[in-house]
């Protein structure tokens, strides 16, 4: 199973890109925050559950150097 961290931000990743509009200030908090240490469990856990990876949705919900940045955060 998922820790707690990896299954909280998925869920708020979820939530922050498939409400109409994305909810780019909570994309980037959890980005961020995790970027270092444990981006790759969250990913891997949003993908199981959505079946498409996280970069395939911040591609698809962002654009220009906010794309860039987080593609850059997330190793893509």
């Amino acid at each position: 199973g998922y820790t707690v961290p990896f299954a909280i931000c998925k869920q708020v990743l979820r939530n922050a890109t498939r409400e109409a509009g994305t909810d780019e200030d909570t994309i980037t908090r959890v980005v961020v925050m995790h970027a270092e240490k444990d981006l790759k469990g969250i990913s891997g856990a949003f993908q199981k559950r959505t079946s498409v990876t996280l970069e395939q949705v911040i591609a698809k919900e962002t654009s220009g150097d906010y794309r860039s940045f987080l593609m850059a955060l997330l190793g893509s």
